[in-house]
């Protein structure tokens, strides 16, 4: 990527973070909650990625801790996903109350 191309892979990355942000503030299924975040995280890894032009491969690097920070949190989440359906067949988080004490 050219550095000339800073700016818009910036805008996009600003983009899809405010359109994850939004999903997750304004949805209530357990399901594309965590897709919202998957698109946050891999905005930021955009974000890194082009700014790894100017800051050289220390950018790479953060791209590979949030690859894994995202692999377990699907792995994770999704577990707790099946299980909660399992048990109230459903994933509306409104609907589910498993969690509280």
């Amino acid at each position: 990527m050219a550095p000339d191309l800073l700016g818009p892979a910036l805008a996009l990355s600003a983009v899809l973070f405010s359109i994850g942000a939004a999903g997750v503030l304004l949805r209530r299924s357990a399901i594309v909650l965590f897709m919202c975040i998957e698109i946050m995280l891999n905005a930021v890894n955009l974000a890194f990625i082009a700014l790894a032009l100017l800051h050289g491969v220390a950018g790479h690097i953060m791209v590979f801790f949030v690859m894994t920070v995202a692999a377990a949190e699907a792995a994770v989440g999704l577990a707790i996903i099946l299980v909660v359906f399992r048990h109230k067949q459903s994933v509306d988080l409104q609907h589910v109350n498993l969690l509280r004490g």
